[in-house]
């Protein structure tokens, strides 16, 4: 039994947080495709940064561009661009088999705009007609600036992964500049139908900020009822927290509004967990997925944990249980003074930046292999010159 293949027949999407061109160029990726029922993978900043710096993938490939006179962030979209689609072109049976339903990877616009909601659409657009493959999703974060251009990309009929959403209250708004980017599809006289999109909810950051607060509160209280209480909530909040936000979706996705978009033909936004790989090496390596299981979800997951679920994972339907518990946990944070909002919106800050620097990093990884291969290639003609 592969548990990865068991969980598909649950409901859940199994997705790779991960690509890099060397598991395009040797079969990694068709074999989980093949193998495990993979059916969709996940890009950021950060990914592209490791997979750029930290591989020979690229060389050539950069080297090809230099000579062709690109720019550094011409050469990054370039490599991203064509990563993606070779990518999609690989998910296009799965795109085919399920009707429209998985076969997507995502490349998220540039994190730079993540707070200009005019730059963000201009970015999704154009990214959009330059992977020309129906089965991409580009990357928008649940910031502010971003609910509003999620709502015009919807509109405008592209594939959205919405990302870097912490808090319930921003899980509801991001569900609603989806449907309300479909309604004004509808009202344009636009087809509402195979546009899809998923609502990314970042899991274990959420327990590594919320643990950190429960242990210093835990270490300095002299009363050991109180240390008991904080002491349960440990490792319990982030999925909690999804658990919560999953009931919210299936309130919003049986409304009458939605109703009215789904008879023509609209799919919902599944909610997808992102961020599941483990932090904490005192909880399973496996907490965030095999905790996280339902019907219309997915789940994008790293690569330690995917093969570690692959390995020892235990699929059955789990983001329906305990739910009062789920509920009971929350309060009792909220009881303790420990503002989760405040740490949802902090997370977000934090991960958008985190991002932009990826990027920035990245632009200057591309620089220096710019000048290292710039300085080979007049290396080699001066040499050639010279037996000349």
């Amino acid at each position: 039994m592969n548990p990865l293949v068991e969980v598909e027949k649950l409901g859940q999407s199994i997705w790779y947080d991960n690509i890099r061109r060397l598991l395009i160029d040797n079969g990694d990726i068709a074999g989980k495709i093949a193998n495990d029922d993979l059916r969709g993978i996940t890009s950021n900043p950060t990914i592209f940064e490791k997979a750029i710096a930290g591989s020979t993938d690229y060389t050539d490939a950069i080297q090809q561009l230099i000579t062709q006179k690109k720019g550094t962030e011409e050469i990054y979209e370039t490599l991203a661009i064509e990563d993606i689609q070779r990518a999609a072109d690989l998910f296009t049976p799965v795109y085919e088999r399920t009707n429209k339903i998985d076969g997507y990877v995502s490349l998220e616009v540039s994190p730079l705009l993540a707070h200009d909601t005019a730059g963000t659409v201009a970015d999704a657009k154009r990214l959009w007609t330059a992977l020309g493959r129906p089965n991409v999703c580009i990357k928008i974060p649940a910031t502010p600036a971003g609910l509003p251009a999620i709502r015009q990309t919807i509109a405008a009929g592209i594939n959205v992964n919405v990302t870097m959403i912490f808090a319930l209250e921003n899980y509801e708004q991001v569900a609603d500049a989806f449907i309300s980017g479909l309604e004004d599809r509808a009202a344009a006289g636009q087809p509402v139908d195979h546009i899809a999109s998923v609502a990314s909810v970042f899991v274990s950051r959420i327990d590594a900020i919320v643990d950190a607060e429960l242990e210093s509160r835990i270490s300095k209280s002299s009363d050991e009822a109180e240390k008991a209480r904080l002491s349960s909530l440990l490792g319990k909040i982030a999925i909690a927290n999804a658990k919560l936000q999953y009931q919210r979706f299936k309130e919003i996705f049986a409304s009458e509004r939605f109703a009215k978009l789904k008879a023509l033909g609209a799919q919902v936004q599944r909610p997808l967990w992102a961020s599941t790989g483990t932090k904490n090496p005192k909880y399973s390596d496996v907490l965030y997925v095999d905790s996280l299981i339902g019907p219309d979800t997915v789940d994008t997951v790293p690569p330690a944990t995917y093969d570690a679920f692959r390995d020892h994972g235990t699929p059955a339907l789990t983001l329906e249980s305990g739910l009062a518990e789920a509920k009971a946990s929350l309060d009792a944070l909220a009881e303790a003074g420990i503002d989760l909002g405040a740490i949802c919106q902090k997370l977000q800050d934090d991960g958008v930046k985190s991002f932009a620097d990826s990027f920035d990093s990245l632009m200057k990884t591309i620089n220096a292999k710019q000048a290292e291969i710039k300085t080979g290639m007049t290396g080699k003609l001066e040499m050639s010159q010279g037996n000349a």
